[in-house]
């Protein structure tokens, strides 16, 4: 199958609140080139310190932060980028503001949209946000990728509502928490025009104390 390669990492960074030099050679050593980052910087100068982290780890800011409420979408130079947006989801009193980030791309002749998102710990708002983030992205032509922290595992509603019509791993590692992992809840979908050539949870000791997520890393084939 022919097409252009590109390397997502989907990555929970727990507001940077861990060891942020392991952080930054887990995900130099990834080379991603699209970074799908949820708890990013989204309150005081969070612009300057979502340039930093880009910074640190050799990529540009396309989209996301405060706008999107944590999300963060950062990409490699290889990465062409086309147009940007955010949405927020309905605020649940006494809950935490949430949202997605959107960047449609291109890396050699392939076009492509990428969303991240990070849904509610509570199980009460988490289907509704899954079924805007899903609205927004029937929106979307053409090949789609989304990456997100969904709070639950397969089989959940949510994670049903955004699997739905897309593809992922069905056998992949658990993704938290990352000292000790136990539940799948971080995960990367596809439209099926998209090939996934690799799949892979990274569960090295460096990772381990980089975050409480561990790293979702994807190898993809898109059309051109």
């Amino acid at each position: 199958m022919s097409g252009a390669r590109l390397r997502v990492v989907s990555y929970n960074v727990h507001g940077l609140k861990d060891d942020r030099a392991a952080l930054i050679e887990v995900i130099r050593d990834l080379a991603p080139d699209v970074l799908v980052v949820q708890e990013a910087p989204r309150r005081f100068r969070w612009r300057h310190k979502c340039a930093a982290l880009a910074d640190d780890v050799g990529m540009v800011v396309a989209a996301g932060g405060l706008p999107s409420l944590g999300n963060l979408l950062l990409v490699s130079l290889r990465v062409a980028v086309h147009e940007t947006w955010c949405m927020r989801y309905p605020l649940t009193p006494g809950r935490h503001l949430r949202g997605a980030a959107f960047v449609t791309g291109s890396v050699r002749d392939g076009r492509f949209t990428v969303t991240g998102s990070h849904l509610a710990t509570d199980p009460a708002e988490r289907p509704v946000q899954a079924a805007l983030w899903k609205e927004e992205l029937s929106r979307v032509e053409g090949p789609v990728i989304a990456a997100a922290d969904l709070n639950e595992g397969p089989g959940g509603g949510a994670w049903r509502t955004v699997e739905d019509g897309l593809v992922s791993s069905p056998d992949a590692a658990p993704t938290f928490p990352a000292k000790l992992p136990n539940r799948r809840i971080d995960g990367i979908f596809v439209t099926p025009d998209i090939s996934i050539e690799k799949y892979e949870i990274v569960e090295s000791d460096r990772a381990r104390r980089a975050s409480d997520h561990l790293p979702v890393v994807a190898d993809l084939l898109i059309p051109s």
